[in-house]
C-alpha cells in the first residue's frame, strides 16, 4: 500500500496571501499554471455547483472527469453543453464497484488527480423523506470514494470534500461561550465554532466531514474540508430559497414562502467555484476551510432584494408575499436561525474574498432563469 504520509512539498503549494491589483492577477496565473492539464475528478458534476465547478476548471485548460450520477435517459441537465470537452463517467457513490473503476481511470494520465468531491443529497427539506438516501449518499458516498483511493493506492495531489454550513446548526446553550458574536449580537461562525447539526441532512455532511479527516489521520491522503455557506446562482433547484423566489416571481403575482425571519450567508456560485479550487490547490491536508459572502440578511430582506432587482430588469411587476408559516416550514424544531460564516482564516491562506456583490449576484441570477425557463419549468413544486 502506497505510503501517502504527511504533506510532501508538492502536495502543498504556497499562494500569494495578498489580494488587490497585481497581486489577483498573479494568483490567477498561479492556478492556471497549476491546474493547465492537471487530471481532476468532479462528482456531483451535473449537480448546480458542480456544473459550474466543472466549466470553471475547463477555463483553466484541466483535464476534466466529471461524475454524474447514471439514470435511465442519461440525461445530462447541467452539464450537456461541455461534455465533449470533459470525460463523463456515470456511476452512483453507493455502488464501490463502479466508483473504483472511475477512479482507475484516473491512474494512468501519470499525474497527481485533483478530486472535488461535491457529490451528494443537498436539499435539507427532503432529508426527511429520503433520509436512507441522504444518508447513503453522504455518508457512504464519501466513505467509498476515500477507501477506493486507498485500496488502488491513488496518489492524488487533493481530496476537497463539500461541507455545509448546515453542520454549525443553531446555538447550543450549554456550550454558549464558545461562540463569537458582534456588538449588535449578531453570530459570526468560522471553522472553530461548536457544530450542531438540526438535520439528517446536517448531520450527514458532518459525518463525511469527519470521515474525509480521518482518512487523512490513518492513511495520509491529503484531504481538505470546504463548508460553502448557502450558495446560489444560475442552475439550482427551484427547490431552493433563492431560486424558488425568483422562478415564482417570473411565473405569478404571489410569491409563497415559509418562514422568513432566519438569516442566511449568501455567495454566489461563482465565487464559491473559486474557493473550492483555492482549498484544493493551497489549503494544507487535514484542514478545514469555511468560506462565504460574510454578511448575514434575512430572507425576507432577501426577497425583497430579489423582487425589487426583478422589477427594476422589467422581468416582472409588483408582487404580494404570502408567508406560510406552517406549511411550508422545516420539520418541528429544526429551523436554523442564523448562519455568518468568518472566511478570515481561508482569506489569509489564500487570499480568497467574494468578487461578486449581492445585487451583481441577484442580477445574473435572475437574468438566467428568465432566458432560460425550459430548464426549470419542469421541476417546480411550489
Amino acid at each position: 500500500m502506497l505510503a501517502f504520509g504527511r504533506a510532501r512539498p508538492d502536495d502543498v503549494v504556497t499562494p500569494l496571501t495578498e489580494r488587490g491589483g497585481g497581486e489577483h492577477t498573479g494568483m490567477e496565473v498561479r492556478v492556471a499554471g497549476l491546474l493547465k492539464g492537471r487530471t481532476v475528478l468532479v462528482t456531483g458534476a451535473d449537480g448546480f455547483v458542480g456544473s459550474h465547478l466543472v466549466e470553471g476548471l475547463l477555463q483553466y485548460e484541466a483535464n476534466v472527469h466529471a461524475l454524474v450520477r447514471p439514470t435511465s435517459s442519461g440525461m445530462l441537465h447541467n452539464t450537456g453543453h461541455v461534455q465533449n470537452k470533459a470525460t463523463i463517467h456515470r456511476a452512483d457513490l453507493t455502488d464501490k464497484q463502479a466508483i473504483l473503476q472511475t477512479l482507475k481511470a484516473l491512474k494512468g494520465f501519470g499525474d497527481k488527480p485533483i478530486i472535488f468531491h461535491l457529490g451528494a443529497q443537498a436539499h435539507v427539506g427532503e432529508c426527511w423523506t429520503r433520509s436512507y438516501e441522504t444518508l447513503s449518499a453522504n455518508v457512504l458516498g464519501v466513505v467509498n470514494l476515500l477507501q477506493s483511493i486507498v485500496d488502488l493506492d491513488l496518489d492524488v495531489f487533493k481530496v476537497d470534500t463539500a461541507g455545509s454550513s448546515e453542520e454549525y446548526g443553531n446555538i447550543r446553550e450549554e456550550v454558549r461561550d464558545q461562540y463569537r458574536f458582534d456588538d449588535n449580537g449578531g453570530l459570526i461562525l468560522d471553522e472553530r465554532s461548536p457544530v450542531n447539526p438540526q438535520s439528517v441532512y446536517a448531520t450527514s455532511k458532518l459525518a463525511a466531514d469527519f470521515l474525509t479527516r480521518n482518512f487523512h489521520a490513518a492513511y495520509g491522503v491529503p484531504t481538505v474540508v470546504t463548508r460553502m455557506f448557502n450558495n446560489y446562482g444560475p442552475r439550482q433547484s427551484p427547490r431552493f430559497i433563492t431560486s424558488t423566489i425568483i422562478t415564482q416571481a417570473l411565473r405569478r403575482d404571489t410569491v409563497k414562502l415559509g418562514y422568513v425571519r432566519s438569516k442566511r450567508d449568501f455567495c454566489f456560485v461563482k465565487d464559491g467555484v473559486r474557493g473550492h479550487i483555492y482549498a484544493a490547490l493551497f489549503g494544507l491536508p487535514g484542514d478545514v476551510y469555511v468560506y462565504g459572502y460574510g454578511q448575514t440578511i434575512s430572507i425576507l430582506d432577501w426577497y425583497n432584494l430579489i423582487v425589487r432587482t426583478g422589477e427594476e430588469l422589467g422581468y416582472w411587476g409588483k408582487k404580494e408575499l404570502e408567508a406560510d408559516t406552517e406549511g411550508r416550514a422545516r420539520l418541528g424544531k429544526s429551523e436554523v436561525e442564523e448562519l455568518r460564516v468568518d472566511f478570515s482564516k481561508f482569506n489569509k491562506l489564500t487570499g480568497w474574498t467574494p468578487e461578486f456583490s449581492r445585487e451583481e449576484g441577484v442580477r445574473e441570477t435572475i437574468k438566467w432563469y428568465a432566458q432560460n425557463r425550459e430548464s426549470w419549468a419542469t421541476r417546480i413544486d411550489w
